[in-house]
């Protein structure tokens, strides 16, 4: 039988960052899902359970990210936002450790203000409504986002895989031009970054379209750095790429390498035994950072299937994409990064 999708939050919450939200309880989330478990072609996700009544603060107002499955750009979001440490920990999706952040749909949300003990809610409304159907309609959440976490089996009859990340570019259909501004006033005006960081990544941008389009019509002496996209990494080995074994541990300290010395490891398509070294990362070059975790898993976004490393790579503490040479945008990646990049360093004394 198909399920009515309503309306928890019928009007806008408009959130900021630093706001404090409730996320909704599992019976009122479950009112707002279609028969496949989303809201707007967005999945709730098993994970998300775990968060079901908690109070959290807005992260990142998500209302435009990056295409990373058909490189298109950036496209729109409607609202939804990230929140304070929600990211997925991938328990229903095989183990991944990409460990994106979580997309929350502002129905899914209630805003509190921080000093108010318990949520407010008794005058009949829709939250009333859904709130009313009790542990039972709980219950009936999780069975529905397991089944949806799941896609048809691939052609060799492999396991794939359905969550926020895979399915995005229904989430978010339309594409955001570099040149509506409204995109720039809305980062300003909701606290995902200041004016200077704003204006900065949008001259960024301008500079990276007309690199892109240089090295189409321009003749190789004429284009600045190459063509290069701001960043300026340039890959030059043919074949085989190197490998360093150093069998980083989480709580160990290190420095990464300076982009002189990781792009004599990369590809002329800056991969380095398939993993890519983002233009953005270089802003880390020469910074130190303790190792998080060894990463040997993850879903990749265009197929749903599990990708298996050969060899683990490794997140660090407090390195994430900020976006400022990809237009502010918000998901805030983590990286991975090759051990080979790396260098390990004596802790302080």
């Amino acid at each position: 039988m198909t399920r009515v999708q309503t309306a928890v939050n019928p009007e806008a919450l408009n959130l900021r960052v630093g706001e404090m939200v409730e996320v909704l309880s599992e019976a009122e989330i479950l009112a707002t899902l279609d028969e496949r478990g989303e809201l707007e072609e967005l999945p709730f996700m098993p994970e998300m359970l775990a968060f079901c009544g908690q109070r959290l603060t807005v992260h990142k107002v998500a209302h435009k990210l990056c295409d990373t499955i058909s490189r298109t750009g950036m496209r729109r979001m409607e609202r939804a936002v990230h929140l304070t440490g929600a990211r997925c920990d991938g328990q229903a999706h095989g183990g991944c450790q990409t460990a994106c952040l979580i997309y929350w749909k502002e129905a899914w949300l209630r805003r509190v203000d921080p000093g108010d003990p318990a949520p407010a809610a008794a005058d009949g409304t829709a939250h009333d409504l859904a709130a009313s159907a009790g542990p039972a309609a709980g219950r009936r959440l999780l069975p529905v986002v397991e089944v949806a976490a799941r896609k048809e089996p691939g052609p060799a009859g492999e396991e794939r895989f359905s969550c926020q990340a895979t399915e995005l570019l229904r989430a978010a259909p339309t594409c955001l031009p570099l040149k509506d501004v409204r995109q720039y006033v809305m980062d300003v005006r909701t606290g995902n970054a200041g004016m200077f960081f704003t204006l900065r990544a949008f001259l960024v941008g301008l500079f990276n379209r007309f690199q892109d389009r240089s090295g189409r019509v321009l003749p190789r002496w004429l284009r600045i750095k190459g063509g290069l996209r701001w960043g300026f990494v340039k890959g030059r080995l043919v074949g085989a790429t190197p490998s360093v074994t150093l069998d980083l541990r989480p709580g160990e300290l290190v420095r990464i390498k300076s982009k002189e010395e990781i792009v004599k490891t990369l590809n002329q398509d800056l991969l380095n035994r398939g993993m890519g070294f983002e233009e953005e990362m270089s802003r880390y070059c020469g910074q130190t950072a303790r190792v998080l975790s060894r990463v040997d898993r993850c879903i990749d976004e265009k197929t749903g299937r599990m990708l298996q490393m050969k060899s683990p790579c490794i997140v660090l503490e407090g390195v994430v994409c900020a976006g400022a040479y990809t237009v502010s945008c918000p998901r805030e990646f983590i990286p991975f990064w090759r051990e080979i990049w790396l260098e390990r360093v004596e802790e302080p004394a």
